[in-house]
């Protein structure tokens, strides 16, 4: 890092697209989970030696629908050494923008960054630094590729089909992300640079994405009739399979849209995870933001807070003083949670701490995992009324100590 700017000194990438081991039951094939572990292996021994503040494992779509994604994480972070975050839509789509926003140059005009992923596409529109508008929709080339296109047959029916179920999912958020509410379109991640890269290598384009581009690759692609005969310069081996899908979804988004042409941006959700992660390291944390932001929302006593908070702290540092795990991070976890305890009381005083964690649970949360917003609701839905409730959420030393002393906290300062 210099001046505030990461530079990249050695990269490791490996494709696994896991989004292609999802069964009709939503649920990851051991053949998928296996490629998945090996490299999480493989990724491991790289990371080895470096302190665990500066890693962080993020996972996106697939693992957001996957049903036996629970079990399969323990093994990964058993094989990666590092905690793996299952993050949401909107989360990933913040972190996209980050991503993309530090490798562009900075502009006071609204820009909307697309970026189709295997499992999922992200639609943002921000100004500078800062996004405003965040969406993650369930369309992906991964996912377009294994349903309309399974044994690498191009057709115009397929084609069609893949174009129109692209363009009504995108049908709710036309309005919002139509042209006329930006000024500038960029593209990111795998699907927009392979595109790009194919345009310019074939002549199709000059630079970017555009419209006449995408109908001439769209034609060329139909006279192929197969992906191994697509006869395309730039086009990767390993990109061919989920190419077909990218290229319905762009069409689609472009045409849903009124995008005419389409820059590629160097950064994504990579890049993002890293800006991210170094505001945490200079005590600008995106969580904190949010924090303070649903204390506002919710017109929570920041006095009451504030001294549950520091009560909670104190009893939580007693009791942990023989346990073993990360005293640090559970702790920052319990002032959010202490912080945030009574914003149901917004919705009814009458069972709030139920209100407070049904919130916290399902609410957009910029900078938290979906894990850590479960962790929060379960210390908040703990802290008050009968524990009989909290069967088996409460097993592990790491969820009980805080729990405690967050209810004990609570008790102290009910007057």
């Amino acid at each position: 890092m210099v001046d505030d700017q990461i530079y990249p000194l050695d990269s490791l990438k490996e494709t696994v697209r896991l989004a292609a081991g999802l069964n009709e039951e939503n649920r990851l094939d051991d053949a998928s989970q296996q490629r998945a572990i090996e490299c999480l292996e493989r990724f491991g021994e790289r990371l080895r030696g470096i302190p665990s503040k500066a890693k962080r494992a993020v996972a996106t779509n697939t693992l957001r629908v996957a049903k036996n994604a629970k079990s399969f994480l323990k093994k990964a972070e058993a094989a990666l050494g590092v905690p793996i975050e299952i993050i949401a839509g909107r989360e990933e789509a913040r972190l996209i923008y980050i991503g993309v926003a530090h490798s562009l140059p900075p502009v006071s005009d609204n820009r909307l960054v697309v970026d189709i992923g295997g499992g999922s596409t992200e639609l943002i529109i921000g100004a500078g630094l800062k996004p405003r508008k965040l969406e993650s929709i369930y369309i992906g080339c991964v996912g377009f590729s294994l349903k309309f296109f399974p044994d690498g047959k191009i057709s115009k029916n397929n084609m069609a089909a893949a174009e129109l179920a692209a363009r009504t999912e995108l049908q709710p958020f036309v309005l919002d992300f139509f042209k006329g509410n930006w000024q500038q379109a960029v593209g990111s991640s795998g699907s927009a640079r392979a595109i790009a890269e194919v345009l310019q290598l074939n002549g199709f384009a000059a630079e970017g994405i555009t419209q006449q581009g995408l109908e001439l690759l769209r034609a060329h692609m139909l006279k192929a009739a197969h992906c191994n005969k697509l006869a395309l310069a730039g086009l990767r081996e390993d990109r061919i399979p989920v190419f077909p899908g990218g290229v319905a979804i762009m069409s689609a988004i472009f045409s849903s849209l009124g995008i005419m042409q389409l820059s590629v941006a160097s950064g994504a959700i990579r890049e993002g995870i890293l800006y991210d992660l170094l505001r945490r390291f200079h005590h600008k944390d995106m969580r904190d933001v949010t924090i303070h932001q649903f204390m506002r929302r919710y017109h929570t006593s920041t006095e009451q807070s504030a001294r549950v908070a520091a009560l909670a702290h104190i009893l939580f540092m007693q009791m942990s003083h023989h346990c073993f795990f990360d005293t640090e991070r559970i702790s920052r976890l319990l002032d959010w949670a202490a912080r945030l305890h009574e914003v149901g009381i917004s919705v009814a005083h009458s069972g709030y701490h139920k209100h407070s964690a049904y919130i916290i649970a399902n609410a957009d949360m910029p900078g938290f995992s979906k894990m850590e917003q479960d962790y929060l609701s379960t210390l908040l839905l703990a802290h008050r009324g009968s524990l009989k409730k909290m069967l088996g959420l409460l097993d592990s030393p790491e969820a009980l100590v805080p729990a405690i002393a967050l209810r004990l906290a609570t008790i102290f300062y009910r007057n």
